[in-house]
């Protein structure tokens, strides 16, 4: 192996030294004693004929090798191709959507430098090929880089989620550490953030007349390649790092088909975040800034407070705020930004919360002045499995020890001393 990569690695050499390919498989073939001069055949002997035809043919098989291994020995150091649909080209250098001050752009956000492929390569350390493997797009393929498993929503129906297998899982590790996690969001973002949680979303609408919660529809997969590709490149990237990097960070919505035993992996659209890449959350984080920032200026305008979770926006009207809250007015409002910044309102999922029933913010209770809370209905749920657990009495569904350990976790995040009890209760401890 690492003779034939040396060999490999001449073989380059001598293609740059060369020029292009054919320059080279040509230089080689002089050199060899392979490239004949072309003659006239009129007053060629049938000896002297038939022997210029078998050089011809000699020549013409050992072009194909050169060729070959030239090629062999090019797609080490290049990329080549990316699939149907996917613009790339190896000599590229320049391109009229790069920003002017790119690199300055990239150090200012203290991001790596990257300008070739193989720079990102050694960064995420895989070879050209690997990283082809990688980002290379299909519209039908018989493998994909993803594994497939659902989980249930709320709502009864069942959500898709695509894992990405270890080795793109470790690349978009990377993305997400050396990059994504660098870029600027907005302060009214509180998923997926280094001292952010549901917790500081929810705290933020404590006291309130009235919560308005707005959910956006097909959230990840809105977030297309374009879109994606325009991240890495207002980040600093020139062309073709961000077309590596958004490639490696989206994939196509798939249906797994079966036919005559063979499973084929089809797209159904164009490649957006998938739900279950590490570095999906955090891109939506980025790419959200500007409607974070229209829907925040907008929310103050109408003395609302605003906080977005993900796909979740929460406005509030504080308790004691002067003036009308124009609810609908606001409402209308939000449905404009939100479709101006390339999402759309999820209809069936607006809800409007006022200070007379339960307000809650991503699945913690608001209301009145206190801190933010476990609904009382898992809490309950909670003290009852860990009786069940302590008394030896079955655990009901699909509960076990792990998963009250959970539970009791997720109450601490805002009752310490009671999710102490709980947990002292099932261990036995005393």
């Amino acid at each position: 192996m690492a003779r034939q990569r040396s060999n490999l690695d001449e073989i380059f050499r001598g293609i740059e030294e060369a020029g292009s390919i054919d320059s080279y498989v040509d230089a080689q073939l002089r050199d060899r004693g392979f490239l004949i001069e072309r003659r006239a055949t009129d007053d060629m002997s049938k000896r002297e004929l038939a022997r210029y035809k078998q050089q011809l043919k000699d020549e013409a098989a050992e072009r194909r090798r050169l060729a070959a291994d030239a090629w062999r020995a090019y797609k080490t150091r290049n990329i080549v191709f990316l699939g149907e649909g996917v613009f790339w080209n190896d000599a590229l250098d320049y391109d009229r959507w790069d920003l002017e001050n790119a690199e300055s752009r990239a150090a200012e956000n203290e991001l790596p430098p990257l300008t070739s492929p193989r720079q990102l390569a050694e960064a995420l350390e895989l070879t050209i090929s690997e990283l082809r493997g990688l980002a290379y797009h299909r519209d039908a393929a018989t493998s994909v880089n993803y594994r497939r498993f659902t989980i249930p929503k709320r709502d009864g129906a069942e959500r898709a989620i695509w894992a990405p297998l270890p080795r793109l899982m470790k690349s978009q590790r990377w993305i997400l550490r050396n990059v994504a996690e660098k870029l600027l969001v907005h302060g009214a973002t509180h998923g997926f953030l280094a001292g952010r949680s549901i917790l500081t979303n929810a705290k933020v609408h404590v006291g309130s007349q009235i919560v308005l919660k707005v959910d956006v529809k097909d959230f990840f997969p809105t977030v297309t390649y374009p879109r994606v590709k325009g991240v890495f490149r207002r980040a600093g990237y020139r062309e073709q790092i961000a077309t590596l990097l958004a490639l490696l960070c989206t994939e196509s919505p798939r249906e797994v088909v079966c036919e005559n035993g063979k499973t084929m992996y089809v797209s159904l659209g164009p490649r957006c975040l998938p739900q279950g890449a590490p570095t999906s959350p955090a891109l939506t984080n980025v790419i959200c800034l500007r409607m974070d920032r229209r829907l925040s200026g907008l929310a103050k305008k109408f003395g609302w407070r605003y906080t977005r979770y993900a796909d979740d926006m929460t406005f509030s009207f504080p308790t004691g705020a002067d003036g009308a809250t124009k609810l609908g007015a606001l409402m209308g409002l939000i449905r404009r930004v939100v479709a101006d910044e390339g999402f759309t309102v999820h209809p069936d999922k607006t809800r409007v919360a006022r200070s007379g029933g339960r307000q809650s913010v991503t699945g913690l209770v608001v209301n009145g002045d206190g801190a933010p809370r476990v609904p009382r209905k898992m809490r309950r749920k909670v003290r009852a499995a860990v009786h069940n657990a302590k008394q030896g009495k079955p655990l009901k569904g699909d509960e076990t020890q792990s998963t009250i350990e959970g539970y009791i976790a997720y109450i601490a995040m805002t009752d310490r001393a009671l999710a102490d009890r709980l947990l002292t209760d099932l261990l036995g401890e005393e």
